[in-house]
């Protein structure tokens, strides 16, 4: 068994300090992600940082134009906040469908966005919604925080602070569960902004992680309705290809859960 030192400190720069002494430091948000790698012995950090507790992390407001999450806030507390239900309810409901009770009361939505899991709900999200995501360094707007696989724009040792939400005019959220972990086997996120413009995102889909899907994004401005959606045609390349799902089967899935999501976004 190797060694493996937990640090729970109590404030961001104590946080940063630690990682920056630490030997192959990493930060633990809900653990949803790094215990299990961990356990399989595929990651051997010398030094954990528990973030979970820093009450700087932790919280949401929601003012007339944002719905801001700090970054070590639940899947729970997001599913189940009025103000979110009210502001954003598919944040909401996206969050309500993460994983299982269990998974919802530990994970975070800073760990989710961080880790960049290319079947993780968040991402789609931040993405459709045109989401800030602020660290203790500086702000990195949605199209650019996302970079592939399991990549973000972070840097060693940044910490996501919080993600700030644009409160839209319409969004909502589909996604086809895989029945064991219940990532989403495919998982879309719609949303039109108050100016009319929309934005769509895929998850569970890329090889590369989360996606833009600038053909339902047109067919969408020029007719907000699910049958806006079938004459689309969605390319199977570059899409994922498993056990799980061939590359066409998510392609079809992504124009499905789109207009599945438009359906709930009304």
């Amino acid at each position: 068994m190797y060694e493996t030192t937990y640090h729970r400190p109590a404030t961001i720069d104590d946080a940063v300090a630690l990682f920056g002494k630490g030997s192959d430091s990493k930060y633990l948000a809900g653990g949803q992600t790094l215990l299990p790698v961990m356990k399989q012995r595929l990651a051997a950090p010398g030094d954990v940082i528990d973030l979970a507790r820093i009450p700087a992390l932790v919280g949401i407001s929601v003012t007339a134009d944002a719905v801001t999450i700090k970054a070590a806030t639940t899947h729970y507390d997001v599913a189940t906040s009025t103000e979110v239900g009210k502001a954003i309810a598919a944040l909401a409901h996206l969050a309500g469908m993460i994983g299982d009770p269990a998974v919802r009361y530990r994970g975070t939505i800073g760990g989710s966005i961080a880790n960049n899991d290319p079947a993780a709900d968040y991402p789609a999200a931040v993405v459709a919604l045109g989401a800030t995501v602020k660290t203790n360094k500086r702000s990195v707007t949605a199209d650019d925080f996302f970079q592939g696989l399991f990549t973000t724009a972070l840097d060693d040792g940044e910490i996501i602070t919080e993600v700030s939400f644009p409160i839209p005019a319409k969004a909502g959220y589909a996604k086809m569960r895989h029945p064991a972990s219940r990532f989403a086997l495919t998982g879309v996120f719609v949303a039109r902004t108050k100016s009319g413009d929309v934005r769509v995102a895929a998850t569970g889909a890329s090889q590369n992680g989360v996606m833009r899907v600038p053909a339902i994004e047109a067919a969408l401005k020029a007719n907000w309705s699910p049958a806006a959606i079938d004459a689309v045609t969605i390319s199977a390349d570059g899409l994922m290809d498993d056990l799980h799902g061939s590359s066409p089967y998510r392609a079809n899935l992504i124009k499905v859960m789109a207009q599945r999501a438009v359906t709930e976004a009304g």
